[in-house]
């Protein structure tokens, strides 16, 4: 069985055959669609109008299987590569081997939060951002600028603590698991990480900085947690519900898969 394991725990052949893959992908243009994609949705999905990747009830699995897809994608450069997860609840600072030279590089510099170090730095000549919101064509982070620091172990607990997944109106408004996950409300678990790191992170175009699979990795385990937390809890809205994607409707852009059918990752994978 294929297992997802944290990636403080990566020996260092390990996170160079990740950072080797992901270079590979971003060579042959690959990495960019991915970014060309998700930007895409967070433009389109809006409280009230159609919404799949975010502020609505297929946040998770629109995500388990945009995850899904960049893993394979990966393997087709390296088979033993698996997606690692950044445990924000207990990695939390700027010093973490998470931003170490020999991973994702650190944080950007001062004048212009530029990354330079780490193979995703510009100035290695493997990572210019090509699908951006602006004329910045490098890596940019300012890790802790957002004003509120990661999300708390006891922040995590009481978002899992939450028994019901989603409930009306299904968007950046609900009061259930999902939002409270995605960080429209409550103690803001997914968003506020994506301010913490900053820089493209703070953006549509997020899948620029690598970090943001290790994030939403982690997001889908949290996921799995709550499911297993929660065995007789539903994914909802079942049926019937207008703009969002109901139980068994398919999801865009892929239109051949349901989140019924990504309800159990265990046929897939495993978390360590």
């Amino acid at each position: 069985m294929a297992v997802r394991q944290n990636q403080a725990n990566l020996t260092a052949a390990q996170k160079r055959a990740f950072t080797d893959a992901v270079l590979e992908l971003k060579r042959s243009g690959r990495y960019d669609d991915f970014v060309t994609t998700h930007n895409a949705f967070i433009m389109s999905d809006v409280d009230n109008g159609e919404r799949v990747g975010h502020r609505s009830p297929s946040f998770l699995p629109w995500h388990r299987r945009f995850l899904l897809e960049f893993e394979q994608a990966l393997q087709s450069v390296d088979s033993t590569v698996m997606l690692p997860y950044w445990d924000w609840t207990r990695d939390r600072t700027a010093s973490a081997s998470l931003w170490g030279a020999d991973f994702l590089g650190g944080d950007g510099r001062a004048s212009d939060a530029q990354v330079t170090t780490g193979p995703f730095a510009f100035n290695s000549g493997r990572w210019a951002v090509n699908v951006r919101v602006d004329s910045r064509n490098y890596l940019r982070r300012q890790l802790g600028g957002g004003g509120r620091p990661l999300p708390t172990r006891a922040e995590v607990d009481s978002v899992l603590a939450m028994p019901v997944y989603d409930m009306a109106p299904w968007n950046s408004q609900s009061n259930g698991f999902r939002n409270h996950l995605e960080g429209w409300r409550g103690v803001n678990l997914h968003n506020r990480v994506h301010v913490w790191v900053g820089g493209q992170m703070g953006t549509g175009v997020s899948p620029n900085d690598p970090v943001f699979w290790l994030h939403h990795c982690f997001i889908d385990k949290l996921w799995a947690d709550w499911q297993r937390l929660h065995p007789t809890s539903p994914y909802l809205p079942a049926a019937g519900t207008p703009d969002v994607v109901d139980l068994r409707e398919t999801m865009k852009p892929w239109n051949d898969i349901t989140p019924a059918e990504l309800l159990d990752h265990t046929s897939r994978y495993t978390y360590a």
